[in-house]
């Protein structure tokens, strides 16, 4: 009979468990020295090596002749429980026996001494399906043991166990595998068993995982099927993927609202049979990825993607805003729900989706609001659109301007009157220092910096201490391209000066406006008077503090 290949490759010593060596050496140690507690807890995601480990242990418990802490593997123990014809090793599935009956049986066999081994090791899976009742039968027999019985309990859902059974086991948490660890281990069972695995379609198996090494062999056996070279389009075909590439069109598309690209898309999905829910996670995910590269400076630290991946994410993160990339994130998760909800109208659900994200006008929630605020002042800051004079600015206008400003109605033209022409007034005296013909010096224009609060809180990440005062400060940007940031006081002008917080706030201001800072283009002031904030100004304070 064929047996699966995470079967076969399962480790038999503890050298051979993948990525978890925070808890093998600590489990090695404990075989050498002969200092085994009386119940371990194994908790973490699916596929990380908990039961692996179990067993592992149950054999270096009662192994006769241990190697570096690792069972041997040739004694008559280790060759017993390997051939499972060792009575003295139970492993119980909880989820299907999770009655105190079950409990009952095991509390009242722990006073037998082992028939053949030199200890009796229980071993319960997914013990977090364990009634109420049965843990409260278990808790006595748990605490204190017999000196030959060992107890190791496994769970996925740790937040489900009682305080009272995890304060008396020795616990380990498994991590997620990292996916370097998951591709250096599928290729060599690749090889191992002559499969041609391609380096991008292992990197995609790995990645599709999630960091557990089960789904990763079982996935990587799939795509090897019919004894073909394993590919990313191998992977895709097998697994139901779009593919990366696909997906970043669709953005793409999204951004130039191509409407006949998106629903070609979604109409190529139905029509191979692939699951649209499969497409819209990978598109969630995208948008994931895009939003870290908006908002860190280390993505790379955070993204798994090759070098050809990266350089299209960040063309498709360049032509999206933060406040957009946040309102299409909204729209998929709510369309995801929807569709797990109704899955006759999966096709439906998605089309309406793509065509909201494509026109912001067509949602009248705050995410849709916000994204096409800061898409107003994008082109209000690029001089693509006037701004608009408020109420309050006409009034304090000159006259003259007023009334070019303010249109009135046209009244009907009176008979000229005569008029004796008053004596003209003396012209003044012109002031000392300043010639009669001189002009007033011509004022710079300067718009307020939308993005200054995402400045503050990257600068707020090296120096906390002087984050109040950025706060308070208001931030404008000259036609010439440069930052003018203003304080209310000297005081808080002499703390923004000190030691390297200049150099702060230009490296944050770079890292915002994507362009390098020059120190000649920073200017720390002291506002004359408060800068009166404009109407849109006052519409994203009170959408921020919301």
């Amino acid at each position: 009979m064929h047996q699966a290949l995470y079967r076969k490759w399962r480790p038999q010593v503890f050298d051979d468990v993948c990525g978890q060596e925070h808890i093998t050496s600590i489990l090695r140690y404990e075989v050498e020295h002969r200092a085994f507690s009386h119940a371990y807890l194994f908790c973490g995601s699916r596929g990380t090596g908990k039961t692996t480990c179990a067993k592992i242990l149950a054999k270096a418990v009662n192994c006769e002749h241990p190697v570096n802490g690792n069972p041997c593997g040739t004694c008559a123990s280790c060759q017993a429980i390997d051939s499972g014809a060792a009575t003295d090793v139970l492993e119980m599935d909880a989820a299907s026996n999770n009655g105190v009956d079950n409990i009952r049986e095991i509390r009242d066999e722990v006073i037998y001494s082992p028939s053949s081994l030199r200890c009796r090791v229980y071993i319960i899976d997914e013990v977090h399906m364990l009634s109420t009742q049965a843990f409260n039968a278990l808790l006595k027999t748990l605490e204190e043991p017999p000196e030959h019985v060992v107890f190791i309990l496994a769970t996925t859902e740790l937040q489900k166990l009682p305080a009272t059974i995890i304060s008396r086991c020795q616990r380990f948490d498994f991590r997620r595998i990292s996916t370097d660890v998951l591709i250096g281990r599928l290729t060599h069972i690749a090889k191992a068993e002559g499969i041609a695995l391609e380096a991008d379609a292992a990197r995609l198996l790995a990645r599709l995982a999630q960091g557990g090494m089960r789904d990763a062999i079982s996935l990587l056996e799939l795509c090897a099927g019919s004894r073909r070279s394993v590919t990313v389009e191998t992977v895709e075909e097998s697994v139901g993927l779009t593919g990366r590439e696909a997906v970043m069109e669709t953005v793409n598309a999204i951004v130039a609202r191509d409407y006949d690209l998106l629903f070609s898309r979604i109409d190529e999905i139905v029509r191979s049979s692939k699951d649209i829910e499969v497409f819209w996670q990978d598109l969630l995910s995208l948008y994931r990825d895009i939003l870290v590269v908006k908002t860190t400076e280390r993505a790379t630290a955070y993204l798994d993607l090759t070098d050809r991946e990266a350089e299209a994410l960040l063309s498709i993160a360049s032509k999206l805003r933060k406040e957009r990339v946040l309102y299409h994130c909204k729209l998929l998760e709510d369309a995801l729900f929807a569709m797990q909800k109704a899955n006759s109208v999966k096709r439906t659900v998605a089309e309406m989706t793509l065509v909201r994200m494509c026109d912001d006008t067509l949602d009248t929630s705050p995410e849709a609001l916000l994204s096409r605020v800061a898409q107003l002042e994008d082109r209000v800051s690029m001089g693509a659109v006037a701004p608009v004079q408020t109420a309050s600015a006409v009034r304090e206008a000159p006259a003259a301007e007023r009334e070019k400003a303010v249109p009135t109605r046209e009244k009907p033209a009176e008979p000229p009157v005569k008029v004796k022409e008053a004596p003209s007034a003396p012209k003044a005296a012109p002031e000392k220092g300043r010639p009669e013909s001189a002009e007033a010096p011509a004022k710079r224009v300067l718009r307020p910096l939308r993005t200054w609060m995402e400045v503050v809180e990257r600068v707020g990440r090296g120096d906390p201490t002087r984050v109040g005062f950025l706060k308070a400060a208001r931030a404008y940007t000259t036609e010439e391209g440069d930052v003018i940031v203003r304080v209310d006081n000297p005081f808080a002008l002499t703390m923004l000066q000190q030691g390297d917080c200049p150099a702060r706030i230009r490296a944050a201001l770079s890292a915002v406006l994507q362009r390098q800072m020059d120190e000649q283009q920073l200017r720390l002031e002291v506002a004359g008077q408060a800068t009166k904030a404009s109407v849109i100004d006052e519409i994203l304070e009170a959408s921020e503090n919301d």
